[in-house]
């Protein structure tokens, strides 16, 4: 099954066309988003949590004009949940009523399409729309092994055989973005179905870049000091360390209390927005102060 041909003229192209979706992007990202279309090839997105990894599906599915088809990832996460099912309920209305014209129905006429429930990776294979779905397999490390395994045949082949039906294949092969904060290692198999691309927390002008489009409200003097401040902050040995969802979560709140500058008084309070544990909310708040008196001397 050939590619569909790419929409991307190169990864310039998804710079601009992501940048015209308020999504900045890097060259890096770019590139593998880029050949990802071209190849037709599942891209594996890791990164720590934050970094924008989902939000570049999302923007990929807005960008080409196709449907987004979401699999979010959880532990015992099983194929009923993610590639098909049988709708049970249909199959005993239709044995009650055959039995009530004395009839009983073969096992092969309670299994066919008109009783299959398509799931997230069967509903993409299915897809008959004019352009390829985006499917995004989201935080694939918080399933279990055994789920990586039910997706090798797709990711391989972009096919799912349904024992009772046989083996259906996609028309147009998909756009597989699949995501992964590295809570665990994935298996090898996986990994080389894929093509990979680790995206690192952004650098200062970046992510500046980044709260300027985001956070219109902020001035360019609260922007640079709180960009400066998160890239500090990681360094600490933090639970959990602030990504750009957060820093985005903590110069709004600074906009929205009317924060200026970092040395504002009300600054203190919003320290919340970047920390997810009571022991980084600690940390951070210890950090802040050292930050106050460094820049008051």
């Amino acid at each position: 099954m050939p590619a569909p041909q790419s929409s991307f003229a190169d990864p310039d192209d998804v710079v601009a066309r992501f940048d015209a979706h308020d999504h900045l992007l890097d060259e890096g990202t770019a590139t593998a988003l880029y050949l990802a279309v071209e190849l037709g090839r599942p891209l594996l997105l890791e990164g720590e949590p934050g970094v924008g990894k989902t939000m570049a599906a999302k923007t990929l599915a807005s960008v080409l004009g196709t449907p987004l088809i979401r699999l979010q990832c959880y532990e015992g996460l099983a194929a009923a949940e993610a590639l098909y099912d049988w709708n049970y309920q249909r199959q005993l209305l239709a044995i009650r009523l055959a039995e009530a014209h004395g009839d009983t129905p073969a096992e092969h006429d309670l299994y066919t399409e008109d009783y299959l429930l398509e799931r997230p990776i069967l509903q993409c294979v299915r897809h008959r729309g004019p352009t390829p779905p985006v499917l995004l397999i989201d935080e694939i490390d918080r399933a279990d092994d055994e789920f990586e395994a039910l997706l090798l045949e797709f990711l391989g082949e972009f096919t799912v055989t349904v024992p009772e039906l046989g083996t259906l294949t996609a028309t147009q092969r998909p756009v597989v973005v699949l995501t992964s904060n590295r809570s665990r290692d994935l298996h090898d198999a996986l990994r080389r179905r894929c093509l990979y691309h680790w995206i690192d927390y952004p650098g200062p002008a970046h992510a500046a870049a980044i709260l300027r489009r985001t956070v219109p409200a902020a001035n360019s003097a609260l922007i640079e000091h709180a960009t400066d401040f998160v890239g500090a902050v990681r360094a600490l040995d933090l639970d959990k360390a602030p990504g750009i969802a957060e820093t985005i979560d903590w110069v709004s709140a600074l906009a929205a209390l009317g924060v200026a500058d970092l040395v504002d008084p009300g600054a203190v309070a919003s320290l919340a927005a970047l920390a997810k544990t009571p022991d980084d909310r600690d940390t951070i708040g210890d950090a802040f102060t050292d930050y106050l008196v460094a820049r008051s001397t």
